[in-house]
């Protein structure tokens, strides 16, 4: 079925996926004779990409180009929040697009810092890319189709760094794990997700013991390169002085800077 994908855009450029899911039964008839890939194939990848056809946000034609327009904000550091809304569930769509983006991002930095040739000033921004569920999209059979595994391994001499957020680390992909060099861990007690956070992390025996008499709320682990030693830390409190600390505001409304909390001006943009 790839290599049918592969002839298909060979066949009919950018406009494969469109003309694919339009072609008429004589239209897969013509193809037996332009292409190799077997009828079948060609059918059973059909009836795949009509699939996407329910996700009201892909169109065939855009004013704009969504994706670029990310990019942009990117180039500008603005911070790219995407939400699925009522497809927050559907997993193809978690899939597509996330896998879509990070491909572009991918094509942009390397191309960016090649072209920069060790001149700081050009090449692009430092850049988190965040992924919450992340076992939606790191799955052992998933993460062989995305980019995140190449990002994990090679992207950080381009500027990106991967954020994996995971209530279930056990079903991310054992070579993606390998590569996070800093784990922040709170209370685990699936033995599977316990063996997976601390794959490759020295006296892993006793930090099991560690992990299991964590309190349930505000505290949590520190692993791996950013600490000497793994440290045990008390979270914040996500509640009305942690905001105004945040703003610079005091209870009175007056202004105030606390000594180590600074707030980030820099612009948010919410994708929907």
């Amino acid at each position: 079925m790839i290599d049918a994908a592969y002839e298909l855009q060979k066949l009919w450029g950018h406009q494969w996926i469109g003309r694919l899911i339009d072609a008429s039964a004589e239209t897969m008839d013509m193809l037996r004779e332009e292409i190799s890939a077997s009828p079948a194939s060609v059918q059973a990848l059909q009836r795949r990409v009509r699939r996407f056809e329910r996700f009201e946000f892909l169109k065939a034609q855009a004013d704009t180009d969504s994706a670029q327009k990310i990019l942009e904000y990117i180039e500008q550091r603005r911070s790219v929040v995407l939400e699925f809304g009522r497809y927050g569930s559907a997993l193809e769509a978690y899939i597509l697009v996330a896998n879509y983006l990070t491909r572009r991002i991918h094509e942009m930095y390397v191309r960016r810092v090649e072209t920069a040739l060790g001149d700081p000033s050009l090449e692009p921004p430092q850049l988190l890319i965040t992924i919450e569920e992340a076992h939606k999209f790191l799955d052992p059979q998933i993460a062989r189709q995305t980019i995140f595994g190449t990002i994990s391994r090679e992207m950080r001499k381009y500027n990106v760094t991967l954020l994996i957020v995971d209530q279930r680390p056990s079903g991310i992909d054992e070579e993606i794990m390998s590569q996070v060099g800093t784990r922040v861990t709170a209370l685990l007690d699936n033995e599977r997700d316990i063996i997976a956070v601390l794959t490759g992390i020295s006296g892993a025996g006793s930090l099991r013991e560690v992990l299991a008499r964590l309190d349930t709320k505000q505290q949590a682990i520190i692993l791996g390169h950013a600490v000497p030693m793994p440290v045990v830390i008390k979270t914040r409190s996500y509640d009305e002085e942690f905001y105004k600390s945040l703003t610079g505001e005091s209870g009175d409304g007056a202004s105030a800077r606390p000594p180590t909390v600074k707030a980030n001006n820099r612009d948010s943009r919410r994708i929907r």
